[in-house]
């Protein structure tokens, strides 16, 4: 963590998020792929890619759990693209009572993360890895794409992006601004975890790669300060 900014949100307030939920399993409209989906679009997404090098830009959570193996990593900018908390779940860092919010790639502005380039005789299968990580459903297919990057050497690549746009149902159109996400990830948390402690994960994993993201920042003090002010009410009802 760069020297003058300490979080406001803390491992012990993100513990305060965390309850035990059961897997409510998939909604009726989930329509889910199978391994011949993968595999077809692994093939698919790797024949594009040529004899060029594969690589896979982070934004949140692929940074800290990728799922994929590489080889090197690097920080990297998207121009024209910058994180949002726009992807509604119900399952996961949610419930259907207490939907939670994950973040994906919206219009405008720009994004600083990290980019992961994966072994060449291993393209097709950490390609396929990769897809069975970011999607799930036939709803997201429409949020991969090959996107232009730009390393801190000046030099532009070409890099598979997840939750990019998209056509999603589960997409959140327009923009939430952050004093009503941030109530939400305090309190959203499923049978794999919190929101909380998915935004904390991201911050503190950037912060290693030097990056300060404007609106996460200001996003974890919300949050802080939300959970705060929900710890206390419990106290204080638990007291009366």
């Amino acid at each position: 963590m760069p020297k003058n900014h300490v979080m406001s949100l803390t491992q012990e307030l993100v513990d305060l998020c965390f309850r035990e939920e059961a897997d409510p399993g998939p909604p009726p409209t989930w329509e889910p792929l199978n391994d011949a989906d993968y595999a077809s679009l692994a093939d698919q997404f790797t024949e594009a890619l040529g004899d060029r090098p594969l690589w896979i830009f982070a934004y949140g959570s692929l940074i800290w759990k990728p799922g994929f193996d590489s080889v090197a990593c690097q920080r990297a900018t998207l121009h024209g693209w910058h994180r949002s908390f726009s992807l509604r779940i119900e399952r996961g860092r949610g419930t259907p009572d207490q939907p939670g919010l994950m973040m994906m790639l919206s219009r405008g502005g720009r994004c600083d993360g990290v980019i992961y380039q994966v072994a060449e005789e291993e393209k097709r299968i950490q390609m396929e890895k990769a897809l069975r990580r970011e999607v799930s459903n036939r709803e997201g297919l429409g949020s991969m794409r090959w996107m232009p990057v730009k390393t801190q050497g000046g030099e532009t690549i070409r890099a598979l992006v997840f939750w990019a746009g998209g056509t999603s149902r589960r997409i959140i159109r327009p923009l939430l601004p952050l004093h009503d996400v941030a109530p939400v990830l305090a309190r959203a948390c499923g049978h794999r975890g919190s929101c909380a402690e998915y935004l904390y994960n991201t911050v503190v994993h950037l912060a290693e790669f030097g990056i300060r993201d404007r609106n996460l920042w200001r996003l974890q003090e919300l949050v802080a300060r939300e959970i705060r002010a929900l710890h206390v009410r419990e106290a204080v009802g638990a007291e009366g």
